[in-house]
């Protein structure tokens, strides 16, 4: 399906919105809710736990994987659901470290999201015995790279600036100084086309709910190189990763391939929400999907550019370093994106003076963006964002 026109009507859209946020939360899939309501009225409610075998639970994380390894380049059988990101960033972690013995150090860049290095610290702190995180600037990232690194943590797709990084150089480079390399996909799977086995990854991990359209608080998913299947140890050695989990074995053997990296009871409710999301997203063409975001982003910047002055441009013009938002700089960024929302254009901010705006083809239209434009350009010609109720800094931003 490349005409997106027949894919924004698949979504629960509020009326007089502008919904350009589907980098951090995207909107309901129509399809969802029945979708849900069977999960829970005929599967959970008639069927019990019964529903485990019958209605394909058990199942749920591995084939909501194979579906979502389309979107991000990988082997079928190497992609598992489950948890959420930071957990997955850890598992991918200590599995890297410990399959680098001998090397202790964590590469990674001051524009990673932040939960990524708390992780990495606390994973840090735990193995003890001079295991550091070295955070570099992202565009020292490649000259970083050297043997004594174990490991790289890098987000694919900056989430203030919308900078990506060049994933096959930086991991190339990883592999010829003998590190390995952990890529998170937050900001790149449904953005637009990851080819993670082209590019060697040896770990990935990602979050559902933000373009996949799985709901607050959606499963991640990890991605394990099939070469490394049957070698990487989880370090949060779950029950569901068990070779044979009702077997109830007292010791823990890991599982075949990627199900090893499974670790609690699986999220039902949510991957029936996932489960409907997907069914758009099989029918989408990645490559036509990035060629549209391309061209919605770029009339998005050139418009700001032009009518509004005393904001600036943060993301980069160049399109292979770009992933799919568009985000500005200005001092009263927070203000100014309050404003915006209480007149309908809904973006995000990020400290400290990031006003952030994604671009998903499956919802946003050349009309939304025009329209966007014309309002923000309204805001700043007048000043509307200087008002105390839109300074007043609310719990989530």
């Amino acid at each position: 399906m490349t005409d997106f026109t027949q894919t924004r009507p698949l979504f629960d859209l509020p009326e007089g919105v502008i919904y350009l946020d589907g980098n951090s939360l995207g909107p309901l899939p129509k399809s969802a809710a029945a979708r849900v309501a069977r999960t829970i009225q005929d599967e959970w409610g008639q069927m019990l736990i019964t529903a485990w075998n019958r209605a394909g639970w058990m199942d749920l994380p591995s084939r909501l994987g194979d579906r979502i390894a389309r979107l991000v380049g990988a082997e079928a059988g190497s992609v598992v659901l489950g948890d959420t990101l930071s957990i997955k960033v850890y598992q991918a972690l200590a599995s890297a470290i410990e399959m680098n013995l001998g090397r202790k150090v964590i590469l990674s860049d001051s524009g990673n999201f932040p939960s990524d290095l708390y992780m990495a610290q606390g994973l840090c702190k735990t193995l003890g015995d001079g295991y550091t995180l070295k955070v570099v600037a992202p565009e020292e990232v490649l000259g970083a790279i050297d043997e004594s690194v174990a490991v790289t943590m890098i987000t694919e797709v900056d989430y203030r600036t919308g900078r990506r990084h060049d994933m096959k150089a930086i991991t190339d480079r990883a592999h010829a100084a003998g590190a390995l390399a952990v890529w998170d996909l937050a900001h790149s799977a449904g953005a637009f086309p990851v080819e993670l086995a082209a590019c060697g990854a040896d770990f990935a991990c990602g979050c559902t709910y933000k373009y996949l359209n799985s709901g607050p608080g959606g499963p991640a998913f990890i991605y394990v190189a099939p070469r490394h299947q049957n070698r990487a140890r989880p370090a949060l050695s779950g029950w569901l990763g068990h070779e044979a989990p009702f077997a109830f074995d007292p010791d823990y053997r890991p599982g075949r391939g990627v199900e090893r990296m499974r670790v609690g009871t699986p999220p039902i409710l949510q991957m029936a929400a996932l489960d409907a999301a997907m069914e758009i997203w099989d029918r989408v063409d990645m490559n036509a999907l990035r060629a549209t975001s391309l061209a919605l982003t770029d009339r998005f910047i050139a418009g700001v550019e032009a009518a509004c002055p005393d904001l600036t441009l943060a993301t980069p013009r160049d399109h292979t370093s770009r992933g799919s938002q568009a985000s500005f700089r200005h001092p009263e960024g927070y203000a100014i994106m309050q404003a915006l929302i209480a007149e309908g254009v809904v973006g995000d901010f990020r400290a400290p003076d990031i006003l952030r705006f994604g671009f998903t083809p499956l919802y946003t239209s050349v009309q939304d963006v025009d329209g966007a434009v014309a309002i923000l350009a309204r805001i700043m010609a007048e000043l509307r964002w200087d008002r105390p109720e839109f300074k007043a800094r609310q719990k989530v931003t």
